[in-house]
This record gives structure tokens, sequence and C-alpha cells, in this order.
């Protein structure tokens, strides 16, 4: 399941993210993935501002409800900021099962895109997810994001005109099935949009599965 979030970043934090972008230095994006013959980025190289940018990132998307009703994080990964120049993509690849993060182990659910800036700024630079026989291709307005199960074979076209900047980020979700957790959003959304309008006792009813559900498909911690 796709899912877009709009305005995950304030105005603010995509004034300090760019600003990091314009002034901090890049490295070869294959520094994280040596042995990628289809990478061909750059990505924040500059440690000081890497945290800085990471902690922005995260709190942004920790603090939205969309992202969380949808995600059910247990781990985020530090999100990274990357750059794609002219000529610049990202082939066809699919997301690590497992990612080291400081002493921990965790495994990416969740795949995430935060784009930083305006997609009339650059031309080419679309997602690009492949869904069996079909596609789609995103690029998505400044400070929105784009949720999407780390399995799924992608890739970032081209570059063709300007400068394709966003933060990256994996999630590791309470709720390891995409299915399943595709079932919990669905529940949360009808109990938030009708749960006022329901009967009292059908409306515990309804809040009764959701919490059982959760409770059975969800990890132990």
């Amino acid at each position: 399941m796709f899912h877009q979030v709009p305005a995950v970043l304030s105005p603010d934090e995509l004034r300090e993210l760019n600003a990091i972008a314009d002034s901090a230095s890049f490295v070869d994006g294959r520094i994280s993935n040596p042995h990628s013959t289809v990478k061909n980025n750059l990505q924040l190289g500059d440690q000081n501002a890497a945290q800085r940018a990471a902690k922005i990132v995260a709190d942004a998307l920790l603090r939205n409800e969309d992202v969380v009703n949808f995600a059910f994080p247990r781990f985020i990964a530090p999100p990274m900021l990357a750059k794609y120049h002219v000529g610049m993509a990202y082939g066809l690849h699919h997301d690590a099962a497992f990612l080291k993060v400081g002493g921990e182990t965790i495994r990416s659910d969740i795949s995430c895109t935060i784009f930083l800036n305006e997609p009339d700024t650059y031309e080419g630079g679309a997602l690009r997810v492949e869904l069996g026989t079909a596609e789609i291709a995103l690029r998505l307005p400044a400070g929105s994001a784009i949720l999407y199960p780390s399995s799924m074979l992608h890739e970032v076209t081209r570059v063709t005109r300007g400068e394709r900047r966003v933060a990256l980020t994996f999630l590791q979700s309470r709720i390891a099935d995409p299915e399943r957790r595709e079932w919990l959003y669905e529940l949360n959304e009808v109990a938030a949009l009708e749960g006022l309008t329901m009967r009292s006792e059908n409306f515990a009813r309804l809040q009764r599965i959701q919490a059982n559900l959760l409770r059975h498909w969800s990890d132990a911690r």
C-alpha cells in the first residue's frame, strides 16, 4: 500500500533543510551501498549537518498523526538527505531487508521519501515503483512524503534539468505484514470518521476489535 502525506515538513523546516543542502558537503551516495551498480546520487557527508537534518525529518514524521497511524512505527532509521544532479539516477532496486542503526538491527518494512524542492524546479527524477505489470511515478510537492513497502522494486529516473532534493528513511513497523497494516489503518480511519455517529455500544465493539487485532498482529514490544 502506498500512502502520500502532504505537508509533513513545515515551511521553516523546509527552509532549514534546504539551507543545509546548500551549504553542507555531499559525498558519493554509494558510500552507503558500495556494491550497487545502479546508484548514482549524492548524500550528505557532513556529520553534524546530517545529525541535524535527521532530527528535523524524524521529528516531523513522528509528530504527524497520519504517518503514525499508517506506519505503526516501532523504529525509524536516521533520515538522510540526498541530491540528484543532471544525469544522476538510481536504477531499479529493492531496499535492504535489515539495516544497522547504531547498535541495533532494524527490519525495513516501509520506505519513505520526503521531497524537499518543488517538482517544477527539476525535470525527471520521478520515484517509479513497479506494481506487477503496472507502475506508479511520483514527483510530489516540497514537504510531502510518500510511504511504500520496502520490498517493492523501485527506481529514481534520470534527472534531466535542475536538482532533485529528498530526505530518505526506513521504518520498522509494529505490524510487519503490509496487508494487515492496511486493514488496521482502514479500521482506524472508519472509527475516526464514523465513530461519533455510531451507537456508543457499537463504537465500543469496534474499538475492541481494533485493539485486539493490534495485540494479535503486533510485535511483542
